[in-house]
């Protein structure tokens, strides 16, 4: 199950209400630098970008493919470890809107993980260490260490190793 943070709004749809939550400037701010990082080639320049600016925790050697989308209102609920590679135009989210409510959750995404091309990472969601994410998933609930997953909806692939073997 999703950790997430609940929050009931009132009046419009929780989207109508976003600025009582975040600042605009924030918002327009993380928005261009994610643009930019987003475009960038050079990769040790893309997580200063989004370690230093957007204040996510990003580990070492961390490769985040072209056109990846994180979280534009709150990318500092970002975790991801050490070596690990978030594929093409993956989309990593730590919010959503709805209608009569606003949720907010932590993404916390492991070592060794490799996350395939055009995923969404869904909030509150665990993706553990060593996991694999196969292309064009839905990632809505956690995911074990070394398990290897895929579909809409999320179904295990292989199941993560015993210890000890």
């Amino acid at each position: 199950m999703r950790q997430l943070e609940r929050y009931p709004v009132e009046g419009p749809n929780g989207l109508w209400q976003i600025y009582r939550t975040v600042s605009p400037w924030k918002g327009v701010k993380n928005f261009i630098f994610i643009q930019l990082a987003r475009y960038c080639p050079y990769l040790p320049l893309k997580n200063w970008i989004y370690r230093k600016i957007l204040h996510m925790k990003v580990g070492e050697h961390t490769a985040f493919g072209l056109m990846v989308m994180v979280d534009v209102f709150f990318p500092e609920r970002i975790q991801i470890g050490d070596n690990s590679i978030i594929g093409y135009n993956t989309t990593i989210l730590a919010h959503e809107y709805l209608i009569k409510e606003y949720r907010l959750g932590q993404v916390v995404i492991g070592s060794n993980v490799m996350i395939g091309a055009n995923c969404t990472v869904l909030p509150g969601v665990t993706i553990g260490d060593g996991a694999v994410v196969a292309a064009g998933s839905v990632v809505h609930k956690d995911v074990l260490p070394g398990q290897m997953v895929g579909g809409n909806p999320l179904r295990i692939i292989r199941e993560a190793p015993v210890s000890g073997e």
